[in-house]
């Protein structure tokens, strides 16, 4: 932890309501804090100095006892269709994954919740290494608004599913939700912000408590405990049941649907027989599954299957009645896995994986 973050307040951390009380304790009126969160918030400045309708007074006292997060792009790699990833540098020199994708409904952009991972996922690029340590609400919040000035559009929907497992980040993550939606802040609406976990049990059923409008994808990638735990450690933590009941949790308190994740790996879980499996587990549940083609890691697990196997296991899902889809690839010209353009810029070996948990 750096000597800044012992001395000074990490202010864009700071909800409307902290910095509210914040800027009263000063001695200034209530409407100041309006004007400092939109200025960070809405119009994305870096410096107090940029503020021109705060007196100099406050912007004074606001630079001795706080500091701005920023986020800076170290490296950018675009596809031909569009989807472009962002390497962020953060004030520790940790680095971080973004992506923005383009569809006609709106910009999206998938983010990082940690500086690396400890899931430990067999298939998946972004665990190497281990994890370093969680992101604040406003290093997340950095992500968004850095690839909005950059583009100067306007990011409409956002996905936790980058690097790191967001309910291992819960408060943090819950935090940045929180704010990112916040009418007096860039206001992207809860049901447009996806969270993608890998199922810690406890943590989906505090944040069923938290009256969030958000979707959650859980990744499970397995249809029994078996298999599960052959490629994902943290299944000897939590079984399916577990996670099942927890998503049914999920949905009786929030009547929002839930989205299973589930990577397609060659001669590991892409049979008939896993697809019938699946369809038994999830009969009855207000869910939707959404297949993903494996990127294929060095030195980790699984190969991709062919297109004509994964059709099959979607027929299979859909005749028994299982809402579908095959995720759409994007950026596959570039090094938009999760993962992949961190561990190269560290100068390792070159990994790929898909953004997921």
């Amino acid at each position: 932890m750096t000597e800044r973050l012992l001395v000074k307040k990490d202010i864009k951390s700071l909800d409307f309501d902290e910095l509210k009380e914040f800027i009263e304790s000063t001695g200034e009126k209530a409407f100041r804090a309006k004007q400092v969160y939109g200025w960070m918030h809405q119009k994305l400045v870096q410096s107090f100095d940029d503020m021109s309708n705060i007196p100099k007074s406050l912007r004074g006292r606001l630079s001795e006892e706080c500091f701005i997060e920023s986020t800076r792009i170290t490296g950018k790699q675009v596809s031909k269709d569009g989807t472009a990833k962002f390497l962020m540098e953060l004030h520790d020199g940790n680095k971080v994954e973004s992506v923005l994708m383009k569809y006609r409904h709106g910009n999206s952009v998938c983010i990082s919740t940690q500086a690396g991972c400890r899931m430990g996922c067999r298939f998946c690029a972004s665990t190497v290494g281990g994890l370093i340590r969680n992101l604040t609400p406003s290093e997340m919040l950095g992500q968004v608004y850095e690839i909005q000035r950059t583009t100067g559009e306007r990011v409409s929907n956002v996905i936790l599913m980058g690097i790191g497992e967001p309910l291992d980040n819960y408060s943090n993550v819950v935090k940045f939700i929180k704010m990112l939606s916040d009418s007096n802040g860039v206001n992207i609406s809860q049901r447009n912000i996806t969270l993608s976990t890998c199922g810690l049990v406890e943590k989906l059923k505090e944040l069923a408590d938290e009256g969030l409008a958000i979707t959650v994808a859980v990744s499970l990638h397995a249809p029994d405990d078996v298999l599960r735990r052959q490629i994902m450690p943290v299944a000897e933590r939590y079984s399916i049941q577990n996670i099942m009941e927890a998503c049914r949790y999920y949905i009786e308190k929030t009547g929002r649907r839930i989205t299973f994740e589930y990577s397609m790996m060659e001669g590991i879980n892409d049979s008939s027989r896993h697809a019938e499996k699946l369809a038994r587990l999830l009969k009855g549940l207000n869910c939707h599954v959404n297949l993903i083609p494996l990127n294929p890691v060095n030195g980790r697990l699984g190969k991709r299957p062919g297109i004509a196997g994964i059709q099959q296991f979607k027929l299979i899902l859909e005749k028994n009645h299982i809402n579908v889809t095959i995720r759409r690839e994007m950026g596959s010209d570039i090094d938009a896995a999760c993962g992949q353009l961190r561990n190269k810029d560290k100068g390792g070996k070159l990994h790929e994986s898909i953004c997921e948990k």
